[in-house]
């Protein structure tokens, strides 16, 4: 492991500590690890030189995406009991949840196109 990798990880893990830290003190109902992300976020826009400490550590998360998702999966499996006693709130939240993603996303969309002086595809 280079040490660029290991510097970078560091960092990500330290941004996801000070998330997980802040939300419990201050009794947020937020996650810490998105916490620590938006504060990565931001830290990233006003700093010149830490991307390029961070990419290779991100660059080797992203390759193995797919990898992160088995824990997710594995509690799900853990849960089905309780998932299953309910699937009918659960359903309406993911169906409702989805449908007003999509909407936002598309009035999104929309502002940017007018923002930018864009016409979409569909207007021609």
């Amino acid at each position: 492991m280079s040490p660029n990798f290991l510097n970078g990880i560091t960092l990500l893990l330290v941004y996801q500590l000070v998330g997980e830290v802040s939300t419990r003190l201050l009794n947020w109902p937020v996650p810490g690890p998105v916490l620590g992300m938006l504060l990565l976020f931001i830290t990233l826009l006003l700093s010149d030189g830490l991307a390029s400490v961070v990419e290779p550590a991100s660059s080797a998360l992203l390759s193995h995406l797919s990898l992160l998702f088995v824990p997710a999966g594995v509690g799900v499996m853990v849960h089905v009991g309780r998932i299953g006693s309910a699937w009918l709130p659960i359903s309406m939240a993911l169906i409702f949840g989805t449908l007003i993603t999509m909407a936002v996303t598309a009035w999104v969309m929309v502002g940017m196109q007018r923002l930018l002086g864009r016409k979409s595809t569909h207007d021609a």
